[in-house]
C-alpha cells in the first residue's frame, strides 16, 4: 500500500513529456535560472516562436525574492520575476521580440490566467504549448495552464533545480516535505480556479 502511494504520488506530481513543436513556451514565475535556460534551449531548437515568462513576485514575499541560481551570470537589479526570466532568456540567445511580457502575476494561477490575457491580446492562437517549470511544480502548473487554455495541448518540460526528483523525493525529509506540500497546494488551491 505504501509503495503504491509513493508511485502514484510520483506519477501525479512529476508530470513530464517530451517536447514537441508548439506555438509558445510558458515559464511560470520563479527565481531559478534553469527553467528559462531550458526554454531558451527549446527556442533555439525551434520548438516554438515565442516564450512567455510570467511573474511579478511571490504573493507571500510581496517582492521579488532574488535570483536563486546563476547569480554570477544573472546579476541585474530585477524588480520582477519577469525581468529576471527575460534576462536569462536573452543571455541564452532568445531575441527580445520573441519574449512576451506578463509581469503582474503573484502566484501560479495568475501566471496562467494573465498569460492567457497576453496571448489573446497579441492574437496568438495557442493550439499546443510547452511549460518549463520546476519538476515537482509540474502538475500544479499544468493544471492551471490547462484551465486557462482548455483547448490547448500541453507538453511539460520540467527542470530539477534542487536535487529533489521523482526517484529520490522519499529519501530525505526535505524531499518529502516539498512534494507533500505541493500535493497540499493542489488540493487547497483548487477552488481558486472555479
Amino acid at each position: 500500500m505504501y509503495e503504491e502511494f509513493i508511485k502514484e504520488t510520483s506519477e501525479f506530481i512529476f508530470a513530464e513529456n517530451k517536447p514537441e513543436k508548439a506555438d509558445i513556451i510558458f515559464v511560470p514565475g520563479n527565481g531559478y535560472s534553469q527553467m528559462a535556460e531550458r526554454a531558451a534551449q527549446l527556442y533555439a531548437k525551434k520548438y516554438a516562436p515565442f516564450v512567455l515568462p510570467s511573474g511579478k513576485y511571490s504573493i507571500s514575499a510581496g517582492r521579488f525574492g532574488g535570483v536563486l541560481t546563476g547569480q554570477k551570470r544573472y546579476n541585474g537589479e530585477y524588480q520582477t520575476e519577469w525581468e529576471f526570466l527575460k534576462d536569462v532568456l536573452m543571455k541564452n540567445g532568445v531575441p527580445a521580440d520573441a519574449v512576451l511580457k506578463e509581469d503582474q502575476a503573484t502566484f501560479t494561477w495568475e501566471n496562467a490566467k494573465f498569460s492567457r490575457k497576453v496571448t489573446d491580446q497579441a492574437g496568438i492562437n495557442i493550439r499546443k504549448a510547452i511549460i518549463c517549470c520546476k519538476n515537482y511544480h509540474a502538475r500544479r502548473a499544468l493544471m492551471y495552464y490547462q484551465r486557462a487554455y482548455p483547448d490547448t495541448e500541453f507538453r511539460v518540460c520540467p527542470c530539477c533545480v534542487d536535487g529533489i526528483t521523482r526517484d529520490n523525493w522519499t529519501e530525505s525529509e526535505r524531499g518529502i516535505k516539498e512534494v507533500l506540500a505541493e500535493v497540499n497546494r493542489i488540493v487547497t488551491q483548487f477552488s481558486l480556479m472555479m
